[in-house]
């Protein structure tokens, strides 16, 4: 396997899903970026060998987002495009394949990451309304239409709310929150820790905007209807948060005896990121300056009710196969799909009895929270599902080379019972 360099990483600001950037489409979240890539380097546009994003609410608009991102950005029709989709690791996915085409030789130069645009995930017509349609399309004459139209009922509006389907586990039939309000239960969880964690994560990430430490993997967002308005940074994180308000917000998930809040998950987002992988060649011919190396990467599957603990699972793969440790690791970055489930993948990695209900054999020891998520994470940043995965590389690159530190780890639980991570090491200290 040959040596995979990241040599840019870059992501958009993150706004809450249904306000400032709602109506750009999943596409255009990411052709920006990739067009900005390409202008800070010496590539041509006919020397990308291939382009792959990962997307999960694929708009019927664009079913090959990662073909439309390399065309609009301006890249050579030659150049092949392709979407992929893990849940909430399809930016994980996208880079990881990226890594095997470079690591295997079949390419030199890949541009990889992933979007999503919640704000656009629709609402869909029902079975007995699609069915109605169907009927009127048929019916020839204006007697026959009439004939169909008279069975509507207004119940047949009653929409399918395509996110809600998205975030629901078709096998054991929980919805996301209610596998983090499982774990909180079976481990003791209690609200007040959720509480604090998310707190900590708003504080975390206002401190980062303000000390600019985000500036260098953002680029800001152009947006309005006359395209006057430029959005710089993440628009989730609240500088008011406290343990006080976020205790005052009612139980989402399990209203009766939950934990599980609004306020200790993370929010519904829009966001992209892109990521420029280069061979030790391309590196040498277009005169690179790479970011970091990637080590290796790994996903695990376990069981749906329990996706929460994906992380635990993936790290512990990543680790074994990288021949390294938790140790090793000079920053940790896990997505925080909710307060609970990060909780509960810290105390497995301690508490034998919790790894051992997980299978695993190994106590890799305690997370050091002064290296967790140190710039917040997406309880206050967001999480736009398809775009998470290469996000979370994106913050581990940049934050591993201001502190001039060695190697980082980034992982995440993906809906449907998974985990996913990625080792990368710092080339810039």
């Amino acid at each position: 396997m040959k040596p995979v360099y990241i040599v840019e990483a870059v992501r958009t600001p993150h706004a809450k899903a249904g306000t400032i950037i709602k109506d750009i489409q999943a596409p255009y979240l990411g052709a920006y970026l990739v067009r900005h890539i390409m202008d800070g380097t010496s590539i041509g546009d006919d020397e990308v060998d291939e382009v792959i994003f990962g997307n999960t609410g694929t708009p019927a608009k664009y079913p090959n987002v990662g073909r439309v991102i390399a065309l609009e950005a301006g890249l050579h029709k030659k150049t092949s495009g392709y979407s992929v989709h893990r849940n909430c690791a399809s930016g994980l996915e996208a880079a990881s394949q990226a890594f095997i085409k470079v690591a295997s030789g079949r390419s030199d130069v890949v541009i990889a990451g992933g979007v999503e645009s919640m704000s656009n995930m629709p609402l869909i017509y029902g079975k007995q309304m699609t069915e109605l349609f169907a009927s009127l399309m048929k019916a020839k004459t204006t007697g026959d239409k009439l004939k169909v139209l008279s069975t509507f009922k207004p119940a047949y509006l009653s929409p399918i709310i395509a996110i809600e389907q998205g975030l629901t586990d078709p096998f054991c039939g929980l919805n996301m929150g209610q596998t983090a309000e499982l774990l909180a239960r079976e481990l003791g969880i209690t609200r007040e820790e959720q509480d604090i964690y998310a707190n900590e994560s708003h504080h975390k990430a206002i401190k980062a905007i303000e000390e600019g430490r985000f500036a260098d993997e953002i680029v800001p967002l152009i947006y309005g209807s006359k395209l006057d308005k430029l959005l710089m940074n993440d628009h989730g994180p609240r500088k008011e948060s406290s343990v006080e308000g976020l205790a005052k917000m009612k139980p989402y998930f399990d209203r009766k005896s939950g934990t599980v809040t609004v306020g200790n998950s993370c929010p519904i987002t829009d966001g992209g990121s892109a990521i420029l992988f280069c061979s030790e060649e391309a590196v040498k011919k277009y005169n690179l300056e790479p970011l970091a190396r990637v080590v290796d990467y790994h996903f695990h599957g376990l069981e749906p009710e329990r996706m929460g603990m994906g992380p635990l699972h993936a790290m512990d793969g990543v680790f074994r196969r990288s021949n390294m440790t938790l140790e090793q690791m000079d920053l940790i970055e896990i997505n925080e799909a909710f307060a609970a489930q990060i909780i509960a993948v810290k105390k497995a990695f301690t508490d034998k009895k919790v790894a051992d209900f997980f299978g695993i054999d190994k106590l890799w020891g305690e997370i050091p929270a002064d290296k967790l998520n140190v710039n917040g994470g997406a309880i206050a940043l967001g999480h736009p599902v398809g775009s998470t995965g290469s996000r979370l590389i994106v913050t581990l690159a940049h934050e591993l080379k201001k502190r001039k530190a060695g190697f980082g780890v980034a992982s995440l639980c993906i809906g449907g019972g998974q985990g996913g991570a990625m080792i990368i090491e710092n080339l810039q200290k």
